[in-house]
């Protein structure tokens, strides 16, 4: 029984696709999958039971009977869009590529779903109908997120296919194209499609504060710069001599909380502990993680009023960075301040995008905006009163996300457009290029903290 509409945006791959038992008709699409019209249009041509896209400019290559395995799961769980696993050739090698599961908090414009999709026609005809909006590169994040709204996106945790893949960057390089100035177009459209579906199921925020009374308790100290670090033999010197070396008009210090660090590490702090800003802090051998790594030290009865990030991979930009967070605490009167930040190898050579200001970080919308992307801006600056009711979850990745979310339920996100930071990227740094079951832990975590997030805001609004 032919059940399957196929629509491809290479022209080679109709004829194939067109011997599939399954396969109804196949259709290539005359423009990008990405636009809100060319979507719109396969949905009225569609007549099968099942809608099958293929979004790839590369060839498609099905595992036997893949479209059958498809069809019989559509069939068990009713669900309104599948996708599965597959192989991807990169650079000639053919290696597995799993993807995640969807879940509520899978808001992200970038969620890899690899490019063959399946949509029950009913529920790609309903939604396309809500599609009210010409997107020229959000359509298919708009379609995949309306679709959502009224049925269940299943994941196929099988190897149904191979792709070609065409982006062959290390996982670290990508981390940063929702900040690149020449995708800032693109990523305007992202956002007015995730403002519109927050707003459709309940989750979105208007743009209405909590006050926040920053002169709140006595502190002997107006900033704390926050270093937590482990192994990093390489960079805390330069870390802390750049903590170290500010210039304020006020009493600030410097807390390094080093995590059972084994490379040599320690005896770099020990060297600065001349210091008397320095406040060193040697963890236990228990489970910390960067987020156990900072309640260590904004609970530490000397942490000041203020909360500064520096990572230990990293420099403030000059002598004025901790000066420049405390006057944009005091004149915004905000719990949480995001500055920007400049890109360099780990000699300080300029890396693109360069500057980066984390525009998605509007007084407006970037409450809601937050939910889309997988950081929330460097470098940052917290109320301490505020942190130590919060606390960061005791994990080595995603720590620092979870607390700004939950921030900004509430609370607005001051900003400084000055660059404050220097990010090394590096062949040391964690997050440099991870293997994809690492990148795919790291983005599973991170959508459950937006799946929290989310049915709390819903809940908010709902009271």
């Amino acid at each position: 029984m032919k059940r399957i509409d196929c629509f491809v945006t290479l022209s080679a791959q109709a004829g194939v696709l067109a011997q599939e038992p399954v396969v109804s008709s196949v259709h290539v699409l005359e423009a990008s999958a990405s636009h809100s019209s060319t979507l719109r249009a396969a949905a009225g041509e569609a007549s099968a039971e099942f809608t099958l896209f293929y979004t790839r400019p590369t060839s498609l290559s099905l595992v036997h009977y893949a479209l059958e395995r498809m069809l019989q799961v559509a069939d068990d769980t009713g669900a309104a869009m599948l996708y599965s696993d597959r192989f991807v050739s990169k650079g000639g090698e053919v290696v597995p590529a799993p993807v995640i599961d969807y879940q509520d908090g899978s808001l992200r414009d970038d969620f890899e779903f690899g490019g063959l999709l399946l949509f029950r026609t009913s529920a790609l005809k309903e939604a396309a109908s809500r599609m009210t909006v010409d997107y020229e590169a959000a359509g298919l994040y708009d379609l995949r997120l309306k679709v959502s709204q009224r049925g269940r996106l299943e994941h196929i945790g099988e190897y149904l296919y191979y792709e070609i893949e065409t982006d062959l960057r290390q996982s670290g390089e990508k981390l940063f194209d929702y900040v690149d100035p020449r995708n800032r177009s693109s990523q305007i459209e992202m956002e007015q499609a995730v403002t519109d579906h927050l707003k459709a199921i309940g989750g979105y925020l208007a743009p209405s504060f909590k006050t926040v009374d920053i002169t709140e308790g006595a502190f002997a100290y107006e900033a704390s710069v926050v270093i937590p670090c482990k192994n990093r033999v390489k960079t805390i010197g330069d870390a802390l001599r750049s903590a170290l070396s500010q210039k304020t008009d006020f009493p600030y210090n410097v807390i390094v909380v080093d995590d059972n660090s084994t490379d040599g590490t320690v005896d770099v702090i020990k060297s600065f502990l001349g210091d008397p800003k320095l406040v060193y802090i040697a963890q236990d051998p228990t489970w910390h993680a960067i987020g156990g790594n900072w309640n260590a030290a904004i609970h530490h009865p000397d942490c000041g009023r203020f909360a500064l990030q520096l990572d230990s991979d990293d420099l403030y930009f000059d002598e004025n960075t901790v000066q420049k967070f405390v006057e944009a605490f005091r004149a915004q009167g905000c719990a949480m301040v995001v500055g920007c930040y400049r890109m360099t190898d780990f000699d300080l050579n300029p890396l693109p995008p360069f500057v980066v200001e984390h525009r998605e970080w509007t007084p407006e919308n970037g409450r809601n905006n937050a939910l889309r992307i997988n950081g929330l801006g460097a470098p940052r600056g917290f109320w301490t009163p505020l942190l130590r009711k919060l606390n960061f979850p005791t994990t080595k990745y995603g720590e620092d996300y979870a607390v700004g979310l939950r921030i900004s339920r509430e609370y607005q996100i001051g900003r400084v457009w000055d660059v404050l930071y220097t990010c090394r990227r590096w062949g040391g740094n964690s997050d440099s290029d991870l293997s994809i079951e690492k990148v795919n832990a790291n983005n599973f975590y991170k959508d459950r903290i937006r799946t929290w997030e989310l049915h709390a805001r819903i809940a908010l609004n709902s009271r």
